[in-house]
């Protein structure tokens, strides 16, 4: 048996394959898999699930499907935070707070979209620390479906734009934040995604640090079981 790990698949309606390779990837790769975890971005953006698109509620279906028969956990994402209960409970998903931790296959282990780790993007952290408040999220939720839409089609091009001026450094993992996080957590192991950066960092004091890739180039799904742990990768379209 094994648990399975995806994130950063930024399924939207506007990349087909994507979804069909997301939709594969449930028929054909979750025979021996114990638990499924989702570590955000699953949707390009979500603006609130009352306005759930006939795209996201078809997929709403296969993921309820697939939890009849093992549980799908589901993490936030920088551009789905607003999923809400309503619609994970269609989906059939456990949403986890945005840092939890599990015990995996024996070792003590916390898992996150990895966002909060790039501490180096002050603009983006601060913008993080203002969506998190309840209050701002009881007040977006409170807009007009179109006004929501726009405010986050607006956040997102805004976010296009400028990470394509910020440098790599800024948009990774900041090692401080790590070592703060394995140090309030007590664990040993980390996995998270955001970065679109997949790898497998040995670390110091025996930490090790996993990240899981994106999907738009190919489908990446981190595997991790008794035996060890692999990232695969997944064809698109039709592989």
């Amino acid at each position: 048996m094994r648990t399975l790990f995806i994130g950063d698949l930024h399924l939207s309606a506007d990349r087909l394959d994507i979804t069909q390779a997301f939709i594969r990837f449930l028929d054909t790769e979750l025979e021996d898999a114990e638990a499924l975890y989702i570590l955000g971005d699953l949707f390009e953006v979500w603006v609130g699930d009352d306005i759930a698109s006939p795209f996201a509620l078809e997929l709403a279906q296969k993921l309820k499907q697939v939890s009849l028969k093992l549980p799908v956990y589901f993490i936030h994402g920088n551009r789905d935070f607003m999923l809400g209960q309503q619609f994970a409970r269609k989906a059939g998903m456990h949403i986890l707070p945005e840092i939890a931790c599990i015990n995996l296959y024996g070792t003590e282990t916390v898992i996150l979209h990895g966002d909060s780790l790039c501490t180096l993007d002050k603009a983006y952290q601060r913008f993080r620390k203002l969506r998190s408040l309840a209050l701002a999220r009881w007040l977006y939720g409170c807009l007009s479906q179109k006004r929501r839409q726009r405010i986050a089609d607006n956040i997102r091009g805004k976010s296009q734009r400028g990470n394509q001026q910020k440098s790599l450094q800024i948009m990774d993992v900041e090692p401080d934040a790590v070592a703060a996080l394995f140090a309030q957590t007590r664990t040993q192991q980390m996995i998270h995604g955001h970065t679109h950066r997949p790898a497998i960092h040995e670390l110091a004091h025996g930490h090790k640090r996993i990240v899981v890739g994106d999907w738009y180039e190919q489908g990446s799904v981190l595997s991790v079981s008794h035996d060890g742990i692999k990232l695969i990768n997944l064809p698109l379209g039709d592989g």
